[in-house]
């Protein structure tokens, strides 16, 4: 366990939790973001399938730099990559105050979903 990135992590607690929420309750818009962001995650240097880097052990693969588990990081809609400049590889999706109405409105509207009508 990396102390300094547990920590930092808890100052994210809200987006953790949405991240968790939206890996145990799957829904196709956010399956489709998270997809996205994968292919992205895939050939980042900073990818860590082993869990060295990863904040709390056994949560690979992870985000190296801020030792995230992927499975919550890319689901959650309101977390961006934390690499910076034009190394950041995604940027969050809403603000934590925009509700999921919003944004699957949003992607549909855009063409990228069609929700059940």
């Amino acid at each position: 366990m990396k102390i300094n990135k547990l920590l930092k992590g808890l100052g994210n607690i809200g987006q953790i939790a949405e991240g968790i929420k939206n890996n145990v309750f799957k829904q196709e818009h956010i399956e489709q973001i998270a997809d996205y962001r994968w292919q992205q995650c895939k050939t980042c240097p900073f990818l860590d399938t082993k869990g060295d880097q990863c904040a709390v052990k056994g949560t690979q693969p992870c985000c190296g730099e801020c030792g995230c588990a992927l499975d919550f990081k890319l689901r959650s809609l309101s977390s961006d990559c934390p690499l910076n400049g034009s190394a950041k590889r995604w940027d969050k999706v809403v603000k934590n105050f925009e509700t999921e109405k919003m944004i699957s409105d949003r992607l549909e509207k855009h063409g990228y979903y069609k929700g059940d009508k």
